[in-house]
């Protein structure tokens, strides 16, 4: 699958890690930044992996940051993301499963590496479910989408 990275200056430590195992489990990935410690601002690394979904260049996108929060509020301002804070296995399965969700935000203050990992593994292994129930309210987040 095609992927996006981004970080802020809290989480581009933790970001390395998440890169590597991607690749490992044979993504093709794209990273947006950040590529240091430096203060960045986590609205500015939202809209460059926001854009690379919603152009078809990535299917879905991963961002890091101190709590992940940060990084979800300012990716679902974005017309076609839907963004989730995961912070245990089964929201990073479920949050695609049921929600459809696109980019997945991790705090690197929050987790460490070995949990990162399986988080991204349950996350990426998901598919959204073909029930009608969560594909009637994923569309109304489209509708709801499309009055914005």
């Amino acid at each position: 699958m095609r992927l996006v990275i981004g970080s802020d200056h809290a989480g581009w430590s933790l970001k390395g890690t998440v890169i590597a195992h991607l690749r490992e489990l044979g993504h093709e990935v794209t990273d947006v930044g950040s590529y240091d410690d430096k203060p960045v601002d986590f609205p500015d690394v939202a809209r460059k992996v926001a854009a690379k979904i919603t152009a078809g260049e990535a299917e879905r996108g991963i961002m890091v940051c101190g709590t992940g929060v940060g990084a979800s509020i300012a990716a679902n301002k974005l017309k076609g993301i839907r963004a989730a804070v995961c912070h245990d296995v089964h929201s990073a399965h479920q949050a695609v499963e049921h929600d459809d969700v696109n980019v997945m935000c991790i705090g690197a203050q929050i987790v460490g590496p070995w949990l990162a990992k399986d988080l991204i593994t349950s996350f990426m292994e998901a598919e959204f479910s073909t029930d009608e129930d969560f594909r009637r309210r994923v569309r109304k987040l489209h509708e709801m989408d499309a009055e914005s």
